[in-house]
């Protein structure tokens, strides 16, 4: 979105497209099941949304940025897993919360490490990290959830504030501080110059490696939140939780509008691109669509995503070839 001259809000083609594809899958499912679009089943999207959400912020940020990430499902469940076993062995809520998060931040340094040191492709790299910390919420547990009776812990997941689960809340407020970073300040700018030449940003005087690590310690911060509200939401840790939770977020950022080639896409196109998954996903449930059937229509939903992606990509570089031949 942007604005003209007279300072009107202008909203672009394809957030117009993105838009119209909410209204038709919303206005289909309510015609498959009356109380899709009921009050209750709003909010319950939005709570759904809320892991997912945050996962898609950093998302956001890494596409941008020309990497990827396939770990984040793994780490949300770690962490639940994790602030879940250290509340149970005495530990307060909020040390726990602060030593799953430096965990998240370790395993972003991690990734960063082996993108910026070894020099593996960013999806190789990540799906060792999936595997790797999968195995590890297994073993701290023992291959079963943990159950969490801490108070504090479970407020986290049942609190409301103007009837509205705090985990929306949470996830509101990133989407507005880390919408402001990529759009308003300096290391935003990085992000997008990064992502459009790495060379180029290079001998502009950036530094790429430390752009890429501290996005990567990002997405640990958020995935780690995210797999603590989680565990809060569902009473327990869970090692086996957030399987594909990485595909449901690339796919909502892609839809989004962020270039899969890195350099484009910005935090509004995200938001839109969220709505629009949880809604898709709800939407399968509440129509009883079979499960391994949803599996194909999420398949298909990510297919849709890249190759729009792709046809925006041919067209921006139609538009810059036009461009640089007006100009000779």
């Amino acid at each position: 979105m942007s604005t003209n001259k007279k300072g009107a809000l202008r909203i672009s083609g394809d957030k117009l497209v993105l838009l119209a594809a909410i209204a038709v899958v919303f206005t289909l499912f309510t015609i498959l099941n009356k109380n899709f679009f009921s009050v209750t089943n709003m909010i319950n999207i939005l709570i759904a949304a809320s892991l997912v959400g945050l996962v898609a912020i950093g998302h956001t940020y890494l596409i941008i940025a020309g990497q990827n990430d396939l770990s984040p499902g793994s780490l949300a469940a770690f962490s639940g897993v994790m602030a879940a076993l250290l509340v149970g062995k005495g530990f307060s809520f909020g040390l726990a919360v602060l030593l799953t998060i430096a965990c998240g931040i370790m395993i972003g340094c991690f990734n960063a490490f082996m993108v910026n040191r070894i020099h593996l492709e960013a999806f190789i790299a990540t799906l060792v990290t999936q595997s790797i910390v999968r195995g590890f919420a297994y073993i701290i547990c023992g291959g079963k959830p943990i159950s969490i009776s801490s108070r504090s812990f479970l407020i986290l997941g049942k609190a409301r504030i103007a009837n509205i689960p705090l985990s929306v809340w949470i996830m509101v407020l990133c989407i507005v501080i880390f919408g402001i970073i990529l759009a308003r300040t300096k290391f935003g700018r990085s992000v997008y110059a990064i992502g459009g030449s790495m060379d180029a940003a290079r001998l502009a005087g950036l530094n790429p490696k430390r752009i890429i690590t501290t996005c990567y310690i990002m997405m640990g911060i958020l995935c780690s939140i995210g797999g603590i509200i989680f565990a809060a939401r569902m009473n327990s840790g869970q090692p086996a939780a957030n399987v594909n939770l990485e595909f449901d977020a690339i796919t909502a950022v892609i839809l989004g509008g962020v270039s899969f080639v890195g350099g484009v896409g910005d935090m509004g196109g995200t938001i839109l691109g969220i709505i629009l998954i949880q809604a898709f996903n709800t939407g399968l449930t509440m129509v009883n669509v079979p499960t391994f059937w949803q599996y194909v229509a999420k398949g298909g939903l990510l297919l849709f995503a890249l190759t729009t992606d792709y046809i925006r990509k041919q067209r921006r570089e139609k538009e810059l070839l036009a461009a640089s031949m007006k100009n000779l």
